[in-house]
């Protein structure tokens, strides 16, 4: 049988195989391209950045503080629901310390979550639930637990985490992003951590449409061949 004949019939056995797939990588490229990621971050959805720390603020010597913790990691100064703190790092655990008494903060209650919720949500609807949740949700399963759930009444299912050590924002979440993670899976095969681009499956099978491509390249030569001799 002539190369032709079987440049054909590899490009459609391949086809086969490999085409529902690549329909899939076009469709979730689609997406990925024609959506902002400033957007799936949720950047228009959360206020993270915190206001300039007043100049003439008494606070209190970081060598004191220093004193307090000796086997500290580091500190650093910031602002939590309006006043000053300073969070001390020690190996695992984080500490806050008011700046202007020294007062330890123990851990975000639920009056101080639910501020902390509405000063940073920048949408239009209300808090519908706040939860202190111990079992990660799919869409924060990489985050440490326990973590404040915050979630409002708005189209897109807005849902804001929360550190209860620290008061910081650890991720924002609503429906265009869960699309953009779920086409993400689809994309890159991995469909149980959706984070490894390395997977086997995503390897062979994009090794099958290499091979499609070739043959569709073999056919194009064949193509042209026939209509140059006629």
């Amino acid at each position: 049988m002539k190369p032709a004949f079987w440049a054909r019939r590899a490009h459609k056995w391949i086809a086969l195989f490999i085409g529902a797939q690549a329909l899939l990588w076009t469709v979730s490229g689609l997406y990925m391209t024609v959506m902002s990621i400033d957007y799936i971050h949720g950047d228009h959805l959360a206020h993270s950045k915190a206001p300039a720390l007043a100049r003439d603020a008494a606070l209190i010597d970081p060598g004191a503080i220093s004193k307090r913790y000796p086997g500290m990691d580091g500190f650093r100064l910031r602002q939590l629901l309006g006043r000053e703190v300073y969070e001390v790092r020690q190996s695992a655990s984080i500490a806050l310390v008011d700046a202007r008494t020294g007062a330890t903060i123990g851990p975000i209650d639920k009056p101080a979550a639910r501020q902390l919720a509405m000063a940073t949500y920048q949408g239009e609807a209300k808090l519908q639930s706040l939860q202190l949740i111990d079992k990660a949700p799919r869409e924060v399963a990489s985050r440490e637990v326990p973590m404040w759930q915050a979630t409002f009444g708005d189209r897109i299912n807005t849902a804001l985490y929360f550190s209860p050590q620290t008061g910081e924002l650890l991720a924002t979440r609503h429906d265009f992003w869960r699309l953009f993670d779920f086409l993400w899976m689809l994309h890159i095969m991995d469909y149980e951590d959706r984070t490894n681009v390395h997977n086997p499956l995503f390897r062979v099978v994009a090794s099958v449409g290499f091979l499609f491509a070739l043959s569709g390249v073999w056919l194009l030569f064949y193509s042209f061949r026939k209509r140059a001799a006629a």
